[in-house]
């Protein structure tokens, strides 16, 4: 039989086991709770649903309020673009804030500017009585106000979305790099991005400046073209319709031939909700032979100007017409 000593040695062994045994739960329970429980995993939580598209959950996540805005990057391929641009992302250490919260503060790139974004978390309630919860502290969406130039339609982030009396306010999840743009087959505009870092940013507004395709251009060009190569097949001095004239007081003996030297560069701008064509100039030439009536000699002209004229624009859909417009 083991006497008293020996029990007392047992007894202090298995102590020591069932203290080391807790003083591992705790640590295991301290590790767990900072990695996996702790505010930086809401935010990593949060980002990782941005990355999705899933905007629910995020919203969720950030207890965020939705203004009175379109949401049309608030889910969805839309939502899930804003993440791509967003390189070298760190989520730093918790810090202690004030009331007992703490915040975490996200940094990253966009384009190659460094930039942040502060999240602002409070404590919940217990998970399992040792873990604990943390939540962000309740926000408002910041919202990006765009504009595009005679038209109705843009397009943010790849969603096409309407554009009424040519404006919109789009929500944004933050943070976010948000690209506006409008494109069809006769007008397009350059796309304008905006990186949206926080709920209290005053985001810059997207002014989308449309202009005419290379395509548009080139049409409107070749029209004008086979308008001015007709005009100068018409063997007159004052061809009809037509912006060349050329006038003499002596006796025309040969036919007159025109020719275009310079054809006239097309512009075509806004201009009260319309577009219009600037005005435009041709340099043509007239040859011909002539005879004085008071000496009666014959001579060749060859004689080369400029003419100014208009045309006008008329687009339905996809299809421009296009008429000079001739002032004598």
């Amino acid at each position: 039989m083991k006497n008293g000593a020996e029990l007392i040695k047992i007894a202090a062994a298995w102590l020591l086991i069932l203290m080391l045994a807790i003083a591992a739960a705790i640590v295991t329970i301290t590790v767990v709770n900072s990695n996996s429980f702790g505010p930086a995993r809401t935010v990593e939580t949060y980002l990782d649903a941005l990355r999705a598209g899933n905007g629910a959950k995020a919203l969720g996540l950030l207890n965020g309020r939705v203004p009175s805005a379109n949401a049309a990057v608030l889910d969805g391929p839309g939502l899930a673009k804003s993440q791509e641009g967003l390189k070298n992302v760190h989520i730093g250490e918790p810090t202690d804030a004030p009331e007992h919260q703490q915040k975490v503060t996200v940094s990253y790139t966009i384009g190659g500017q460094s930039l942040s974004t502060d999240f602002t978390l409070k404590p919940g309630p217990k998970q399992w009585m040792f873990f604990d919860s943390w939540n962000m502290v309740p926000t408002t969406l910041p919202t990006i106000n765009v504009s595009v130039v005679n038209a109705n339609q843009a397009s943010i982030n790849g969603v096409d979305v309407n554009m009424p009396n040519g404006r919109n306010s789009f929500a944004a999840f933050y943070p976010g790099s948000y690209e506006t743009a409008y494109k069809s087959p006769l007008f397009a505009a350059p796309a304008v991005q905006r990186s949206v870092t926080g709920p209290l940013e005053s985001v810059p507004a997207v002014a989308l400046a449309t202009g005419p395709t290379s395509d548009l251009l080139s049409q409107v060009g070749s029209t004008i073209h086979k308008y001015l190569d007709a005009c100068a097949k018409q063997a007159v001095l004052l061809p009809a319709n037509c912006p060349m004239s050329a006038a003499t007081d002596n006796r025309v003996l040969s036919a007159v031939k025109w020719s275009i030297l310079d054809y006239p560069s097309v512009s075509i701008t806004p201009y009260g909700g319309k577009w219009i064509m600037a005005p435009l100039t041709v340099r043509a030439q007239v040859e011909y032979q002539e005879q004085d009536l008071f000496t009666g000699t014959v001579a060749p002209v060859k004689h080369a100007e400029d003419f100014g004229f208009t045309a006008k624009l008329s687009i339905e859909g996809n299809t421009v017409d296009v008429t000079p417009v001739v002032s004598y």
